[in-house]
């Protein structure tokens, strides 16, 4: 501040805003002066008043600004003190004499009246000199910023002396128990930076040394360091009938959705070596030790350079830095520069371009360049020209353009002090600001506004012209900072998030290297450059905010992301197939997250050509699986090729690679490959253990959807093991000999447990045994003799319409002639087709009343589903296979096509039955 030798305010008025309401500024211009003719004590003040400087400042403050009008109304004696003195003088004596008053309060209450009394003091007296034109718009900012320091500072030295008499606090200094050592309060953004705006919140972080610090013992520290800073933020920014002093964000601290209010710096230190962000480190530029321990604060910023200040910053981080602007692209649209409804600092060619303009060469080059690392705007500006960086023109633009924008922001806040960069909208609104910035009309206010914004927004775009897209659709995407970006919200919702707020914390999350895929800055960098794209694309999906929690998931699983991330940067098509999958498929979705090898196997240039052939699926089971050292990496080996496997059919069928109808073969043949490879190592397991039957053997039947090749992604196993030996053999020749009933029940026992237990890599299907004969009443083996003759004489009607889906899929090919035979002339008995039809039309009703449902997306038991459409070919096949042995066929469309060859059944009934075949099909199989 300069002092004109000791000039009072009202005799340097030089400038005055114009009155929007000039018959309203008359009214309070008659009524003060009445006032302070009336009062002896405002005697002087009557004087001031009738001088035409005062007179032509105090009608533009009432004719346009509500809250200065009211201010000024309620507290005449603080116009006469500020108009009456010098300003720079009264601005100090204000500052000192709050740490005086606060030094002496009783209570909180006094402390926050004396604090609150002290802003409207520094209120008034700011707005006079500013819009008098008696301060620079420069000169009002840092009086504005030491207002504050000096508030801050004075509650901080209250509480701390109230601790202290509490016991609580032990001084290192008797005679100043108000010391704070090791309490640290740093200012950031435009109050560390001496910036502040008229009606601006304060931006602190709070940390404590722990070697410095002296609390009573049994005081956990972190308790009292958090309850007193939140003291410090109600002292400051809670309403009163006085008001307030300053809104108080906290949320700049290391992960602020993670950590308490107050740190201790050994763990702030930790958090910006291992997990800091580009903006962080922009934000710390500005980053400034105000109260407590001002000394201790400072030191600690020392020894943050090193993470401030890298020496080599390549333009990946410059994109991540990039991201905390709110994008080139504008809040109020794109390819132009409003002025109504305008945001000066955060839409195009508004205040926070000309800050990213500098700051983000100082990161570029101040690693290097000491002399670049300053707080301040202008001053980072000059010195980028003083070293070549930017040219003088350019400078000479920018700060010309800042002092502007900065005025303007002044006169926007003080109309009401309200914290906002927003211009009004056009009508009256925008008048009033017009008229209080000192111009005649919104025309002229626009066309001066529209030309600083074109000329800062020039110059941005220059720098940035070669930066990755960090938008989408010309709206914001940002997720930097810990404050919700307004438009960015906005966008989301277009894009059809319904919790914004939630998606943006998920992304800062990221930010904040929670994971391990995102926890060094390349990765981090290289997240910033696909972001954008990446939400874009799980916003197409049917749910985005599940799609965007199952990618939460699915990150959070990963070891590293650069890999990752530079994939998607570099392969649309990928990033467009793990949105699909996330969105539209959780089963997928879930595979992915616990086996991400299945991303290699999606990016082979091959991977989207046809299905692999059952003996390539054969082949691959069985030379991974041959390499496991006991049956624990069997079974786990087993269980990770089974689902990565059925994760990359799902992923074809998803896709559209592959149709849906052919997806349930695809199943088929992969659980057929793992039954046979499974079948023959739990029969060597077995023999180990007990030996073998002599002349015997087993197979495994399928049935139900794997036995008619119609399996979905979740599809359980219906088995049936049939066995046959030598009769001479009835036991095995084993150390640990077993009959051969009890063998081949423990043998299918091992078998279902290979299939279900529970191994690190999970289970791999559930098996149902209960087709078996007599069902779950009858042995869990079957010896084939037993077999044939329960089909014989004892099977119901429905047992041998499953019997349809039957067939051997695991076991030598002996036996499984012999069960196919038997299993053929079962079918191909002569029927009673009275009989057939009426068991059918029971067993249906009888289904119908149990799970009947009229919910259509109930594809298998609603009226005219799966069930009708399998009962109608089972039904037709057993009645006749007979005269007919070759409509039988495991596949129901397959059947209904052999039935119609045979003249079993009418064209019309085909023309219907398999087009719904087909259709219930596929929607099973994206549906599963």
């Amino acid at each position: 501040m300069t002092d004109q030798a000791g000039t009072p305010l009202h005799a340097r008025v030089i400038a005055a805003p114009l009155a929007f309401d000039q018959p309203q500024a008359e009214r309070d211009l008659a009524e003060l002066s009445q006032r302070a003719a009336d009062d002896p004590a405002l005697a002087n003040l009557a004087l001031l008043l009738a001088e035409p400087g005062v007179r032509s400042l105090l009608a533009g403050i009432f004719g346009g600004s509500p809250f200065l009008r009211d201010l000024i109304l309620r507290r005449p004696a603080s116009l006469h003190a500020s108009l009456a003195a010098t300003p720079e003088d009264r601005a100090r004596a204000l500052i000192d004499g709050l740490a005086i008053d606060c030094g002496t309060a009783a209570a909180d209450a006094d402390a926050m009246r004396l604090l609150r009394e002290f802003k409207s003091e520094i209120a008034l007296l700011t707005a006079l000199a500013d819009l008098a034109g008696v301060w620079p718009v420069l000169t009002v900012t840092r009086v504005l910023t030491e207002a504050a320091d000096a508030a801050v500072d004075a509650a901080t030295r209250f509480l701390f002396r109230e601790a202290y008499v509490r016991g609580d606090w032990l001084a290192h200094d008797a005679g100043d128990a108000q010391a704070a050592r090791g309490y640290i309060v740093l200012a950031m953004g435009k109050h560390g930076a001496f910036e502040l705006n008229y009606s601006s919140d304060i931006d602190l972080i709070v940390f404590y040394a722990r070697d410095l610090i002296r609390v009573r013992d049994g005081l956990d520290e972190q308790t009292f360091f958090v309850r007193l800073t939140r003291r410090l933020v109600r002292l400051l920014q809670e309403r009163t009938p006085d008001g307030y002093v300053f809104r108080v964000d906290l949320r700049l601290r290391p992960d602020p959705g993670a950590t308490q209010v107050a740190l201790s710096t050994t763990a702030a230190l930790h958090y910006y070596e291992s997990f800091g962000q580009n903006w962080e480190r922009a934000a710390l530029i500005k980053a400034r030790a105000i109260a407590g321990d001002v000394a201790a604060g400072s030191a600690f910023l020392r020894e943050l350079q090193p993470f401030i200040w890298r020496k080599y910053l390549d333009y990946a981080a410059i994109a991540d830095i990039h991201a905390m602007k709110r994008q080139i692209h504008a809040v109020r649209g794109f390819g132009t520069v409003a002025v109504a409804g305008h945001n000066i600092k955060l839409g195009r060619g508004g205040i926070r371009e000309i800050e990213f303009f500098a700051q983000t060469q100082q990161m570029i080059a101040g690693g290097r360049q000491t002399d670049l690392r300053t707080p301040e705007t202008l001053q980072a500006l000059a010195r980028l020209a003083r070293r070549g960086w930017i040219r003088e023109a350019v400078r000479d633009d920018l700060e010309a353009a800042y002092r502007f924008l900065r005025r303007i922001e002044h006169r926007l806040q003080m109309i009401a002090d309200e914290q906002t960069q927003t211009l009004p909208e056009a009508g009256p609104g925008l008048e009033r600001l017009a008229r209080f910035s000192g111009f005649a009309t919104a025309a002229e206010f626009d066309a001066a506004l529209r030309a600083v914004l074109e000329t800062v927004q020039r110059h941005y775009v220059r720098l940035f012209e070669h930066s990755p897209e960090l938008s989408h659709g010309g709206g914001n995407m940002v997720f930097a900072g810990e404050q919700d970006d307004p438009a960015t919200v906005a966008v989301l919702a277009s894009l059809g998030y319904e919790r914004p707020a939630g998606v943006i914390t998920i992304v800062r999350g990221w930010h904040h290297g929670r994971y391990g895929a995102v926890r060094t800055p390349r990765a981090r960098e290289r997240l910033t450059e696909v972001q954008p794209a990446l939400i874009a694309a799980l916003a197409g999906t049917a749910d985005p905010d599940a799609a965007l929690a199952s990618f939460d998931r699915f990150l959070s699983a990963l070891p590293s992301g650069v890999q990752l991330f530079s994939l998607l940067a570099h392969n649309p098509n990928l990033l467009d197939l793990i949105a699909a999958i996330m969105g539209t498929a959780p089963r997928l979705a879930d595979i992915l997250s616990r086996r991400r090898r299945v991303l290699d196997a999606v990016l082979d240039p091959g991977f989207f050509g046809s299905l692999p052939e059952p003996a390539d699926l054969t082949a691959l089971v069985e030379s991974d699986l041959t390499q496991a050292a006991d049956m624990q990496e069997f079974l786990d080996r087993a269980r990770a090729l089974g689902a990565e496997q059925s994760f990359l059919i799902g992923v074809r069928v998803l896709t559209g690679t592959v149709p849906a109808e052919h997806a349930g073969g695809a199943y088929a043949n992969l659980a057929e490959a793992l039954i046979r490879a499974i079948h023959a190592r739990v029969e060597a397991e077995m023999a180990a253990a007990h030996g073998r039957i002599a002349g015997g053997a087993s197979v495994v039947v399928a049935m139900g959807k794997l036995g008619g090749r119609e399996m979905t992604a979740a599809s359980d196993l219906d088995l049936i093991l049939i066995y046959d030996m030598a009769d001479e053999a009835p036991v095995s020749d084993g150390a640990r000999p077993l009959a051969a009933s009890q063998y081949y029940a423990r043998l299918t026992q091992r078998l279902v447990a290979a299939f279900t237990a529970k191994t690190a890599e999970g289970s791999l299907y559930d098996i149902d045994l209960r087709l078996r004969p007599s069902g779950q009443k009858g042995p869990v083996a079957t010896q084939l003799s037993s077999f044939v003759d329960y089909q014989a004489n004892e099977a119901w009607t429905w047992e041998h319409m499953a019997l349809t889906r039957a067939r051997v899929v695991a076991g030598p090919a002996g036996l499984a002639t012999r069960v196919e035979a038997a299993i053929a002339a079962t079918l191909q008995r002569p029927r009673d087709r009275a009989k057939i039809a009426a068991d059918v039309l029971d067993m249906r009703q009888r289904v119908a009343a149990e799970k009947g449902t009229t919910d259509i997306w109930d594809l298998k038991q609603v009226a005219g589903g799966l069930f009708d459409l399998e009962f109608i070919a089972q039904h037709l096949q057993l009645v006749h296979a007979a005269g007919h042995p070759e409509v039988l066929d495991q596949n129901t469309a397959a059947a209904l096509r052999k039935l119609a060859a045979a003249g079993c059944l009418s064209a019309e009934a085909v023309d219907e039955l398999i087009p719904a075949a087909h259709l219930y099909g596929n929607l099973t199989q994206i549906l599963r």
